[in-house]
């Protein structure tokens, strides 16, 4: 008796623990049946625990629980109640739509909760008897969208069950799912679009049709409203056991994106105008978002400083330089020697006149009437070609790995130059730590849930494509101010570089970033995913290597950053640039010429 009892209390026990974790709520308190609560904290209520062998009723109340509790954690309460549909049957409607949507952000990352979700599903559906129009309508619902969201694979039996509202349910969903999927992590834009659709059904109507042709078939039959009352009450607690129920407005919303999009989107929130949510060429993750873009900003190096200040860091930066004078002379020699050799690969054939092609001297010997043949060496420049340097400019960076990224960009851009290649030098940081002012008008805001990136952007132009040299040189000694380098968000930075470079018409166009490792904003990680910056970079690098003519390559400084990029390399001191960039950068040039000599 006694170890039964120490069964019990251990499996109550794992799964407050689940539940707690799964909802990122310490506070939640779990009764069990018609356990009174003994805490003024919320409580979530779950089905009696029979007896423990009872294999079903153990994966009953794991279900549940993982249900309500990845609604406790994505669910916004108030913009829930906000798009709430009319009608008795539409509500219900609604309220499944938000318990699957809670359901697909959890499983994309817990595979358990997953599992144990669909265990119980598939039992419960197998085993309902199906009487009432109201309950097809709402159990055929539920399926339609645990098949279209979570890839739930009906068995015959329920497909036959159900069958009747499919038709129904295609025709005024099937165009939409896409769209819908596309919104799983956006619960404004989802549960909008969810009630309009269901509103237009008009399904209360039909079931209210349906029930007065059923009065009046009962021939005058007095009713009882009290029978009928529990009727609905006991209804209802059937389908809320594996509903959603309303959660804590302010938890941390913590969804890991799990699908990929290739296509440009828009979002603009007309029911929040204070939450701009702008998915710009997300460049293969449409999941990704910003909470504003307000405080953002891009702007020139010599507007972040006056002139004498520019001069006086642009020395410092000089003094650096100075013991690396020969170094770096040799090595812009040999960097554009190489490159302008690159430039004489081709030739034109069979020209009157010119080289004398001795290769095709047979064809005069074997037939003296066949004219002579001649060749020219055909030059290949690179002045259609931009390169792009993109330097992340965060606190990690501070010392030499900055100072070393700066002499990188000053070798490249000027040895380039000579080369006849446009260069563009950019940098990436934030306006201020721990989210500035993006993060104060989230928690004015009540902290609304899952708010994406949450940090003001300032992205620096040091040097644009069409600026000589000498007329930026100073502005690279700005990646010396200190108090510059803060946080660094990877794959908007990118995304931004690509969209300035998409718009210019060079045929050529080669991006190459140097960072010291991973994407890092406090603000944005403690209120996502641990891994959402870091996700959104290597989805944006994929698309750019895979989905672009844009050429990308990165240089890890002091840390290996091939995780993200296809091409990369990793250095530690100044001195390696020299085999680093002659042999990457003069080897992608030579891929390009070989795919254009034929």
């Amino acid at each position: 008796m006694h170890n039964k009892k120490e069964q019990f209390e251990n499996f109550k026990l794992a799964i407050s623990s689940t539940v707690r974790s799964l909802s990122n709520s310490q506070k939640i308190e779990i009764s069990f049946g018609n356990q009174i609560s003994k805490s003024d904290n919320a409580t979530m209520r779950l089905p009696e625990l029979n007896k423990i062998n009872n294999k079903l009723n153990y994966e009953e109340i794991r279900a549940i629980a993982d249900s309500k509790s990845l609604n406790l954690r994505f669910s916004n309460e108030k913009t829930l109640k906000r798009y709430e549909p009319e009608g008795n049957v539409s509500k219900k409607l609604y309220e499944i739509s938000e318990k699957i949507r809670c359901e697909k952000i959890g499983a994309s990352y817990f595979k358990g909760v997953k599992n144990n979700i669909e265990k119980f599903y598939q039992k419960r559906i197998s085993g309902l008897d199906l009487k009432s129009s109201e309950d097809k309508i709402i159990e055929s619902f539920e399926n339609y969208l645990r098949v279209k969201f979570l890839d739930f694979r009906n068995e015959k039996v329920i497909d036959k069950k159900l069958k009747s509202y499919k038709k129904d349910l295609d025709s005024q969903f099937k165009d939409k799912i896409n769209e819908l999927k596309n919104l799983t992590l956006d619960q404004e834009k989802f549960n909008s679009l969810i009630s309009k659709l269901i509103s237009k059904m008009s399904l209360d109507e039909d079931t209210d049709n349906e029930e007065k042709n059923d009065s009046e078939n009962e021939n005058d039959k007095q009713s009882k409203p009290q029978d009928q009352e529990l009727k609905n009450k006991q209804k209802n607690e059937k389908h809320e056991e594996m509903s959603i129920e309303s959660g804590v407005p302010d938890l941390d919303n913590k969804a890991k994106e799990t699908d990929n999009a290739d296509e440009e989107i828009e979002i603009e929130d007309s029911s929040r105008p204070d939450l701009k949510k702008k998915i710009n060429s997300n460049l293969g993750d449409l999941k990704y978002k910003t909470y504003t873009e307000e405080f953002d900003e891009v702007i020139k190096a010599e507007d972040l400083e006056s002139a004498e200040e520019l001069v006086r860091l642009r020395k410092n930066l000089d003094q650096q330089l100075l013991q690396l004078k020969n170094f770096i002379s040799k090595l812009a020699n040999k960097l554009q020697r190489k490159l302008l050799a690159k430039q004489n690969r081709s030739w034109n054939f069979d020209l009157e006149e010119g080289l004398l092609d001795t290769s095709k001297l047979t064809r005069v010997i074997m037939d003296p009437f066949n004219s002579l043949s001649f060749k020219k060496e055909k030059d290949i420049e690179f002045k259609d070609t931009l390169v792009t340097i993109l330097i992340d400019n965060s606190g990690s960076m501070r010392g030499k790995p900055i100072s070393v990224a700066a002499i990188c960009a000053d070798i490249l851009s000027r040895t380039l130059e000579r080369c006849m290649v446009k260069v563009e030098i950019l940098g990436f940081t934030t306006k201020h730590w721990k989210g500035g002012s993006s993060r104060e008008k989230w928690m004015k805001n009540d902290k609304p849930n899952f708010p994406g990136r949450l940090n003001d952007l300032r992205h620096i132009i040091y040097k644009s494509a069409d600026t000589q040299w000498r007329q930026s040189k100073n502005n690279m000694g700005l990646m010396l101010k200190e108090g510059l380098l803060k946080e660094n968000i990877d794959g908007e930075a990118l995304k931004w570089a690509f969209n300035k470079m998409n718009k210019r018409k060079e045929d050529r166009k080669i991006l190459m970033i140097i960072s010291d490792g991973a994407p890092v904003d406090d603000s944005t990680l403690s209120t996502n995913t641990s891994d959402y910056l870091e996700t959104n970079l290597k989805r944006t690098v994929k698309w750019i290597e895979g989905k672009s003519n844009i050429e990308l390559l990165a240089i890890g400084i002091g840390h290996d950053v091939t995780r993200y990029y296809k091409k990369a390399v990793k250095i530690t001191d100044v001195q390696d640039l020299g085999d680093v960039m002659i042999n990457q950068l003069t080897d992608l040039f030579v891929e390009k010429n070989k795919k254009t000599i034929h």
